[in-house]
């Protein structure tokens, strides 16, 4: 089996590199591959000790940070290696003040895996939810450097529960610690045999609840919604966007709206606002006093969506009549209740908050129209169904500190 799994990452990688012709990630995935072994040796002192975090992207890369952090805080002595497995973590976040050292992860062969190990002091590692890279967990727990998944989950159609995963599940014993979101994994991991796993949820409650604790306010957005209700619609895409606009056109409610596309292109951006017939302001190309009396303002530019939560009522979070929903937490962690399409299923964070009366699934127009009427014309639903989504995300939080309480070494 393990013939099969080299296989297997050779082919995948000459598979990548003559995608790479055409595709520009994949081009960035072998380009940032290139000499990496080589930069590392340049890089990093091998008797120096480092606490190695591994994500496969940028979603995984959140989960990964407020341990990361609260590592920082306790020992700031410790110094962090962080590595992606796809440029889309790698190139927005190369410049992390966090690490002390970032890497795109090398192609996991055996050489490749006994070299990385050799050229670094590897005090103990951390991957994080879905990340089961044979030859270094094996590297690793050879060497007896002790290795944890963090934020976990499994599902039954996974390999390691098929009746020929036996060799996968060997994968699986490589980790010191599965630490696990919810009871479905541990109950999977249970029916193979799999014991070193415990239930410590997820750490991106406490990432989005630090964030809330941590925002700063911008007088521009402040002015925007002064005196109205606001809501937030994050992370949109074209089908959203049509049911949407088309209720900010016929509703006579007085609600000022933010958009955050997440296509912000310029042909885009103008294609949106010329949707609109209400007043309706481009956040570059406005000014502070343009705001006033505008009622939809649309963000083109990145890094804002967080933060602009804190501003409203109510959230839409887009994606989800697409491939599947955005981040809701964000929203939800500022006593915000979340409004999304109807492919939410696969995210278990959108199905609580709907059983806790804070999340409202919609399919179609009638039913957003609906839906969206009911909250503005009722204060006091809007009321518990904020304090509803706040009251969730805090009975999730403390993830982190069970994992850096369990591994971290003085």
């Amino acid at each position: 089996m393990r013939l099969i799994y080299d296989l297997g990452i050779r082919i995948y990688y000459l598979l990548i590199l003559i995608v790479s012709i055409i595709n520009p990630k994949a081009k960035q995935w072998i380009r940032g591959r290139m000499g990496l072994l080589r930069r590392i040796a340049k890089e990093v002192d091998p008797a120096e000790p480092l606490i190695w975090f591994h994500c496969s992207s940028l979603g995984e890369f959140e989960q990964g940070r407020p341990v990361i952090e609260q590592i920082r805080k306790e020992s700031p002595g410790k110094k962090i290696l962080l590595t992606f497995y796809s440029p889309s973590g790698y190139e927005i976040r190369k410049n992390y003040p966090g690490a002390d050292h970032i890497f795109y992860l090398p192609l996991d062969t055996r050489r490749n895996a006994n070299k990385f190990l050799e050229l670094m002091t590897i005090e103990q590692a951390f991957f994080v939810k879905y990340e089961f890279w044979y030859h270094f967990l094996s590297g690793m727990h050879h060497n007896k450097i002790p290795v944890y998944l963090i934020s976990a989950r499994f599902r039954k159609n996974q390999v390691f529960f098929k009746w020929y995963g036996s060799w996968y599940r060997k994968i699986l014993g490589k980790f010191d610690h599965l630490f696990l979101q919810q009871e479905s994994s541990l109950e999977l991991l249970e029916s193979i045999g799999i014991k070193h796993a415990s239930i410590i949820g997820d750490t991106r409650f406490d990432r989005v609840y630090e964030i809330a604790q941590n925002v700063s306010s911008d007088e521009r957005f402040r002015t925007f919604c002064m005196n109205s209700t606001c809501a937030i619609a994050g992370s949109t895409w074209p089908a959203d966007e049509e049911i949407l606009c088309r209720y900010i056109n016929e509703s006579l409610r007085p609600v000022k709206w933010i958009l955050v596309p997440h296509e912000i292109h310029v042909s885009h951006i103008q294609k949106l606002k010329h949707s609109l017939t209400k007043k309706t302001l481009i956040y570059t190309e406005s000014g502070e006093n343009d705001s006033m009396d505008a009622e939809v303002l649309i963000i083109d530019t990145i890094g804002l969506l967080s933060s602009l939560y804190q501003y409203g009522k109510l959230a839409y979070i887009g994606g989800g009549f697409g491939k599947g929903i955005h981040n809701t937490l964000e929203a939800a962690t500022f006593g915000l209740p979340v409004i999304f399409g109807p492919r939410f299923n696969k995210f278990t964070e959108a199905k609580e908050l709907v059983q806790a009366g804070a999340g409202y699934p919609v399919h179609d127009y009638a039913e957003l129209k609906d839906i969206l009427n009911r909250l503005f014309d009722d204060p006091e639903l809007l009321k518990t169904s904020g304090k509803s989504a706040r009251d969730y995300v805090f009975s999730k939080l403390g993830a982190t500190r069970a994992i850096v309480n369990s591994t971290l070494k003085s």
